[in-house]
């Protein structure tokens, strides 16, 4: 078993303390001079007082400073400072205030010696004390981050990256790190990103071949699981589809895990319901922390939200909470498509009408989820038409595949896994049938059959469509720090 390290005793860290490190010790406080640095988030000047707010990015919480106005000229200092500003602040002392909003605040009686300017800004810096449409902070990409809302969000990213990591560590799961570049096209729909150098005209000369950014390291994960038994990665993946919209990234992260001697898709759904239960519940066991105190409407360019903080801040709670409590629902693909021609033929509900053999489409699955079942749901058992080549063909249901997706309400498809055909005559006639290999390039893909092979199979997770889907946030460009779509240019 690994041991934790116990910690250094005798290390000195960090020399400042961060906004967070001040809640954490509210029940420990003392009082002695304390020096913190940060951004304004706003700032308030009364007759005799001033009300500062500083923000550092480390916590969901703002840190409200008081200031006591002794003679004007602490008054005009203050008065000169600017929403945006970086300060750094010190000889502050510590006020309990347990009948207030914040249960704390800091108190500098000389801010002229205290508050020291180190990072000023424009006359026009726009993340002043007002609404801002997610629309209007998504033009701000090197200044969005700084508003509650959306620093929460990559902070909320990075608590469950750990929850992940965790999660897989107990569970006895190897992490690795598969390759970004590849010559092979994992999913089989030609979108990719083709790879070349600044020195050549020829995008083929560097490695000897096409080069491609890839769509998913599954391939790559098989070979670690058939080596490691159990294996996970969070990667950057690529797609070059044309889709525009709050549910498509050009460049994202992709978890993916595989696993081996897996004989059923019952055992990997089970499992993947564990596991996001159990991240889940992590979530809710810091929700005080994760949770942002401001929101911003989820219609875009909407400043009329008619709902309140608490009531937004509810949702979210209730949305986890029956997420943990429920048992979420499973169907196959036959009968997904029967429920959604009976809704479609009753209302013509549909833009594209459900038909068996073709993908579902975004609103079958937001129907499925959101309308219909009003929980997370599994479809289960494919048509082979519609999916990819390496999944286990079923021996009944007729040329269905071993596979699995799982929809969530307002989201659709966050998860897509399946067992993979680990018959190696089975796979080659597959790939065959579909034209695949015709020059040798899976060769190393098919033998990994002949060499030891065993019964496997995994899935890859949308980290930025799942930290969307928790979050409340339906646009999964503000789940991601630097967005690339289809629609966009890359400035920076």
């Amino acid at each position: 078993m690994f041991r934790s390290c116990s910690p250094l005793t005798n290390a000195r860290l960090y020399s400042s303390l961060t906004v967070k490190s001040l809640y954490e010790r509210i029940q420990h406080a003392n009082h002695d001079s304390i020096s913190i640095a940060g951004w304004i988030k706003s700032i308030r000047l009364l007759k005799r007082i001033a009300f500062l707010d500083l923000q550092d990015g480390t916590s969901v919480n703002p840190l409200r400073i008081v200031v006591p106005l002794a003679n004007t000229d602490d008054a005009q200092f203050l008065k000169n400072l600017k929403t945006g500003q970086t300060l750094s602040i010190s000889n502050a002392t510590w006020q309990n205030t347990p009948n207030r909003k914040q249960p704390f605040e800091l108190q500098v009686k000389k801010p002229i010696e205290s508050i020291k300017l180190i990072g000023p800004v424009s006359e026009n810096y726009p993340l002043q004390k007002k609404y801002q449409s997610l629309r209007f902070l998504r033009s701000l990409p090197t200044l969005k981050y700084r508003t509650a809302y959306l620093s929460a969000i990559l902070r909320l990213r990075s608590f469950i990256e750990l929850q992940f990591m965790l999660y897989f560590q107990k569970n006895h799961f190897t992490k690795v790190s598969p390759p970004i570049l590849t010559s092979n096209d994992c999913e089989g729909a030609g979108e990719l990103f083709q790879v070349s150098t600044n020195m050549s005209s020829t995008a083929s000369s560097y490695f000897g071949k096409p080069t491609y950014l890839t769509v998913s390291t599954q391939l790559h994960l098989e070979i670690l699981a058939l080596s490691l038994s159990r294996c996970w990665t969070l990667s950057p993946c690529f797609r070059a589809e044309r889709s525009d919209t709050p549910r498509h990234l050009s460049e994202f992260w992709m978890l993916e895990v595989e696993m081996c001697f897996v004989d059923s898709i019952a055992e990997l759904t089970s499992f993947v319901e564990t596991t996001i239960k159990h991240v889940i519940n992590a979530c809710m066991n810091n929700q005080e922390e994760l949770l942002p105190k401001q929101f911003v409407s989820s219609q875009e360019g909407d400043s009329s939200s008619d709902i309140s903080i608490n009531q937004e801040i509810q949702q979210i709670k209730t949305r986890w909470k029956d997420l943990t409590n429920e048992k979420w629902q499973k169907i196959t693909y036959t009968q997904a498509i029967e429920i959604l021609n009976k809704c479609h033929n009753e209302v013509s509900h549909f833009k594209y009408e459900p038909k068996w053999g073709q993908p579902l489409q975004t609103e079958h699955e937001k129907f499925l989820a959101g309308e219909y079942f009003k929980s997370p749901v599994f479809v289960t058992d494919y048509p082979r038409v519609c999916k990819a080549f390496y999944m286990k063909q079923n021996s009944t249901p007729d040329d269905t595949v071993a596979c699995f997706d799982l929809l969530v309400p307002g989201m659709g498809e966050i998860i897509g896994g399946s067992l993979r055909e680990d018959n190696y005559d089975k796979l080659c006639r597959e790939m065959e049938e579909r034209g695949m290999n015709k020059s040798g390039e899976l060769d190393w893909y098919i033998s990994l059959r002949k060499e030891g092979s065993a019964p496997h199979g995994g899935f890859g997770l949308g980290f930025e469509r799942f930290i969307s889907y928790l979050f409340g946030n339906h646009n999964i460009r503000d789940a991601i720090p630097f967005h690339r779509t289809s629609a966009g240019s890359i400035d920076f």
